[in-house]
């Protein structure tokens, strides 16, 4: 991997930083793009959200839409993902004996959303089980499928899982579940970036994901995507000025212009909308650095350290490689305090990395980014070598990639 990319980033030289998947990193050319958003809104505000932020708002959402394989009408900007799936859960108009179809990979946000809504609705949350280690797609499609029955009312599955960094393949599923008349909605939250997204090919109804994660583009930058027929179905979490008493009739436009989609959600006031600017810079950097070269020696890295850190300890993967999402994977590593190793490895190591325990499972979840490099991961190695008492030698001073 060229680790002359690093230099296109704004991350502290001192650390290690293996954690891109919780919050990302913005490159540098990207995140002057959205400080001369900020700098412009703040030089004359009631000119940029006042006068100019309906077409200053359509670029992002059409490079956004094009990068998607859909069109600008049909995605909206949130701040993150948990806003747009919150948005989506709230307003499906779920009952008493309804039930949420889901995983035991969830990630823990989103969780407590749907405990909300069925504390609030008498619906009731189903998890499925789902095999692991995680080696067949027939194995996953059948566990869900088997969870399916007449009271199923929303299907939600992650597109690539937080706690275990696994990209479930949910094609099949989403085909079943729209035999069924259920819902889908779908958290991508690390997919943007990550892994090639075609919406509409999808055939989901509702789908959410960060741009701030893979994407690169300033936190504060993420979408909601769903189906033009489905879409009227929708309500904001706060009512501002997008909003009209007719929205949901046949036709009516937004008092911005746009759907009541769109101005619904968008337009808040004084919300800063410079991170979804930045958008067409973010999807910029990734053409000019020719971004599917620098994933692919990404998860060369990734996999090769999974292997290298299963060798040490002796533990299988949680995972066939093709199921590991390409540029995050989650290690396991024997049973310890998780919170210790993590708090050694930063405070003696300087190292940025979650370390967690799901379920029987301690993990140490990897990310790999273009910034990353394979002396950072030996050291990486090396220093949970010495906190795991694997045998190893002390980990040496930490090499810079």
């Amino acid at each position: 991997m060229s680790s002359n990319l690093a230099k296109h980033f704004l991350l502290r030289e001192d650390v290690t930083f293996l954690n891109h998947g919780s919050f990302g990193a913005c490159p540098r050319p990207v995140f002057e793009t959205y400080q001369r958003f900020q700098r412009e809104l703040e030089s004359e505000p009631v000119d940029f959200l006042g006068r100019r932020l309906t077409e200053l708002m359509k670029p992002p959402r059409e490079a956004l839409g094009m990068f998607l394989g859909t069109t600008a009408d049909n995605v909206v900007g949130v701040v993150n993902a948990t806003s747009g799936l919150n948005i989506v859960a709230q307003s499906l108009p779920l009952q008493e004996g309804d039930e949420i179809l889901t995983t035991d990979h969830e990630y823990s946000a989103l969780e407590k959303t749907w405990a909300y809504v069925t504390r609030r609705t008498g619906a009731k949350v189903v998890v499925v089980t789902v095999p692991m280690p995680f080696v067949s797609e027939v194995a996953f499609t059948d566990a869900i499928v088997a969870g399916m029955t007449e009271r199923t009312k929303v299907l939600f599955l992650s597109h690539i899982t937080s706690p275990t960094a696994l990209v479930f393949p949910i094609e099949r599923p989403i085909a079943e579940a729209r035999k069924r008349g259920i819902w889908t909605v779908i958290d991508g939250a690390h997919t943007p970036g990550h892994i090639p997204l075609d919406l509409p090919g999808l055939d989901v109804d509702f789908y959410s994901g960060n741009c701030h994660k893979w994407m690169m583009t300033p936190k504060g930058s993420a979408f909601l995507y769903a189906r033009p027929e489905l879409q009227v179905m929708l309500n904001p979490l706060v009512i501002s000025h997008g909003w009209t008493a007719d929205n949901k009739e046949p036709g009516v436009q937004g008092p911005f212009g746009n759907s009541p989609f769109i101005d619904e959600i968008e337009m808040q006031g004084t919300r800063d909308p410079s991170a979804m600017l930045a958008i067409p810079s973010a999807i910029a950097f990734r053409d000019e650095h020719d971004w599917a070269s620098v994933q692919r020696a990404c998860t060369a890295l990734a996999q090769e350290t999974a292997r290298r850190l299963g060798e040490l300890t002796g533990l299988p993967p949680l995972s066939a490689p093709e199921f590991s999402a390409p540029q995050m994977v989650a290690m396991p590593i024997p049973e310890c305090d998780p919170q210790e190793i993590h708090k050694q490895l930063w405070e003696r190591f300087k190292i940025e990395i979650p370390v967690f325990k799901w379920q029987d499972h301690y993990i140490a979840r990897l990310s790999v980014q273009g910034y990353n490099s394979k002396p950072q991961t030996d050291y990486l190695l090396e220093a949970l070598a010495e906190l795991l008492n694997l045998g190893a030698e002390p980990a040496r001073k930490r090499q810079h990639g």
